[in-house]
């Protein structure tokens, strides 16, 4: 698996001495790059402001610092900041994901009356899903440790994926990668699955037989 590449702004540069700092597009602490980590150029010494693509590996005293440098086209950083700058767009699904399941929880509750700790149960776990997305979000940007892609599922499995779906959107956080949104949907599916059951009479059944 190639290392993980981020991109950001030259925001200092010390060309006497060969070396500066890169703040990073999606937050988080700046990183110390030096000439030597710069790929081939072609167009010169580097320059404050610049856009740039990187690595990030640990110095010999512990701190991060960049490596394999490299400048982005203009054309594709204006593209990239532009996608940054919205939210993702809603697809089909997605944008009635939610009030769908509002709809259905409406209607299991006056058939079957659900109890009222349900609906804030899904809203608890929506809340530390969110958190969760946005924590890993922050953790990718300084090259952190990131909280597993099977810890996000399991939240949403225990009924935080409404928070997950809008921390997806809000954030721009796990919305692209198709294996990741295969895995989120089919949580979802066995969440809503698994709560129409276990407020239906069957389930209440199964629980009276416990």
């Amino acid at each position: 698996m190639p290392p993980a590449r981020f991109e950001g702004r030259l925001k200092s540069w010390d060309d006497d001495r060969g070396f500066g700092f890169i703040e990073p597009t999606l937050g988080g602490q700046e990183i110390f790059v030096h000439v030597k980590a710069f790929a081939r150029r072609g167009g010169g010494r580097p320059r404050v402001n610049e856009l740039v693509s990187f690595e990030v590996e640990l110095g010999p005293r512990g701190k991060k610092r960049a490596r394999n440098v490299e400048p982005l086209k203009k054309a594709a950083a204006a593209t990239s900041r532009a996608v940054r700058a919205s939210p993702a767009q809603w697809g089909t699904v997605t944008l009635f994901a939610i009030p769908a399941f509002t709809l259905l929880y409406l209607v299991v509750a006056m058939l079957w009356k659900t109890p009222g700790w349900v609906a804030a149960a899904y809203a608890v776990a929506s809340v530390v899903t969110f958190a969760a997305y946005a924590l890993d979000k922050a953790a990718a940007a300084q090259a952190a440790s990131r909280t597993p892609e099977s810890s996000l599922h399991l939240l949403a499995l225990m009924g935080g994926w409404p928070g997950a779906l809008l921390a997806q959107q809000v954030l721009r956080h796990k919305s692209v990668k198709a294996e990741f949104r295969r895995v989120f949907w089919a949580t979802v599916v066995l969440n809503v699955a698994g709560f129409a059951l276990l407020c239906s009479p069957l389930g209440a059944s199964l629980w009276a037989l416990r």
